[in-house]
């Protein structure tokens, strides 16, 4: 295997984990445990998962992976704090969500050769990316993976 192949598998390895490590977790809190607040007034555990959502739609569009699967999601939970817009979904339609988004953003990572993780994502320029090849597709999941452990890590103390 060489190196290209070795970086991109640790990192999709851990990205994977982190969404089954995610999953464990919600398949353990009922609907209304996942409606509660993480602490006193704090977000509840939906906000975090359409939350979690939203910002994966966004790495779709950052990756050229196509459009956003829940566009609907970015105004209440990206724009807004939890509880300062109306949700319109519930807990257990943001888990089919949840589960339809990963089931194909998966699909998308399957069909991404090594390489093409270490091109420009496009919310970076030409120019920029030729003097930071740090700005790569990959390292947009290196951030995605943190992102989803922290609010996971919120998401536990709903249990």
């Amino acid at each position: 295997m060489i190196t290209s192949e070795l970086f991109v598998k640790m990192v999709i390895d851990r990205w994977n984990g982190s969404i089954e490590n995610l999953n464990k977790h919600l398949d353990a809190l009922t609907d209304e445990q996942l409606q509660k607040e993480i602490a006193p007034g704090k977000n509840r555990g939906t906000y975090l998962l359409g939350h979690l959502m939203a910002v994966h739609d966004d790495m779709l569009k950052l990756l050229d992976m196509g459009d956003k699967l829940f566009p609907e999601l970015y105004e209440p939970f990206i724009k807004q704090a939890d509880k300062a817009a109306a949700q319109t979904s519930t807990a257990s339609e943001l888990r089919a969500m949840w589960k339809k988004q990963n089931d194909h953003i998966q699909e998308k990572f399957e069909k991404i050769k090594p390489e093409e993780w270490f091109e420009k994502h496009t919310a970076v320029s030409e120019e920029d990316f030729a003097k930071e090849l740090h700005r790569n597709k990959l390292n947009i999941i290196i951030t995605r993976t943190s992102h989803l452990q922290y609010h996971t890590g919120q998401i536990v103390l709903l249990n």
